[in-house]
């Protein structure tokens, strides 16, 4: 039986059979032979994962453990006021929010001190091309503290072995019309489960559930300068958040010659890196313009997960012991 589901390709729906999706949902499900040791959820604080939290609050699905937020440091003033009202919603269900992070990105961007790992910044070549840089900070910034936070709730943080057999089920914030960016965990003791994809829910349904139990107003999460801000996300955030447009237009001029560090060391970057993908000052972009349907021009967007960057790019690892069995 045919049904629609959204192209990532071409932003349009294409026709997939219910028996392929089916397949894929049950490639992504798994059969583990054990029970997890802990039942984790990656919380975001976006449309997706506060729908798997407050699905888990009120029983109709299995209870988790802990939930995990990996704290970049630069989330919108609104995605840190949700995360706290979400607390403490979880906390009366007894599920603790737990805060992660590896620092603050976009004082370590700029800091000449600190090994910085790369944001996906735009980038303006010698040579009048455009290019895209590599993108490390999610794995840096998000994935790498969720598993060490893993290790350690399962009481065995690195560099001490997790057992063979011992892991955390970790369920993440993938709907319907985002199954391409599911993906299977790359180490033993996490397990990826996708709760929205076996209710085969899309973000609609993610949207009015939220709308029915008083969190209508959950906010897209992603950090105040990603690279990946559609059209009309940058117009929402200069429309709506005069401090954090700000932000984002000192942070864009500040970083038009690259990592300040790499500048020291003497070996400089080529060409000119912008957030906006004009390849423009941002202060100075076009907001207005349409661009093309595969830059999610008016689209709302998924937010940026761990596990599922909206470029669908794999996030680039970076080196990192305490993700090790």
């Amino acid at each position: 039986m045919p049904t629609n589901i959204d192209s990532p390709d071409s932003g349009k729906p294409d026709t997939v059979d219910l028996d392929t999706i089916d397949a894929e949902i049950d490639e992504h499900r798994g059969n583990d032979a054990t029970a997890p040791a802990l039942r984790l959820l990656s919380l975001g604080a976006g449309v997706q994962s506060t729908t798997l939290l407050l699905l888990s609050c009120h029983g109709d699905i299995p209870r988790f453990d802990y939930a995990l937020f990996a704290d970049t440091g630069w989330e919108p003033t609104v995605v840190y006021r949700h995360l706290a009202r979400l607390s403490a919603y979880a906390a009366l269900h007894g599920i603790p929010v737990h805060r992660v992070t590896a620092g603050n990105i976009r004082a370590d961007a700029l800091n000449p001190d600190r090994r910085f790992a790369s944001m996906p910044l735009h980038v303006r070549n010698p040579d009048g091309s455009k290019g895209l840089g590599r993108r490390q900070c999610t794995g840096q910034y998000k994935i790498s503290p969720l598993k060490a936070a893993a290790r350690r709730l399962l009481g065995y943080p690195h560099p001490t072995r997790v057992p063979d057999g011992v892991y955390a089920q970790q369920a993440i914030g993938i709907s319907l019309d985002e199954i391409h960016r599911a993906k299977d965990a790359d180490v033993r003791y996490l397990r990826h489960v996708f709760p929205l994809l076996d209710m085969r829910w899309r973000r609609e349904d993610c949207r009015a559930y939220l709308t029915e139990h008083g969190f209508g107003d959950t906010p897209r999460s992603a950090c105040v300068g990603c690279p990946f801000h559609s059209q009309a996300e940058w117009r929402h955030l200069r429309d709506t958040d005069p401090q954090g447009w700000a932000d984002a237009v000192d942070f864009d001029a500040a970083i038009r010659h690259g990592h300040p560090s790499a500048n020291r060391r003497g070996q400089p970057l080529r060409g000119s890196y912008y957030l906006h993908s004009s390849c423009r000052p941002l202060s100075e972009a076009n907001l207005e313009l349409r661009r093309a349907a595969r830059d999610g021009a008016e689209s709302e967007g998924g937010g940026c997960s761990p596990w599922g960057c909206p470029s669908g790019a794999t996030a680039e690892a970076v080196d990192n012991p305490e993700e090790a069995a």
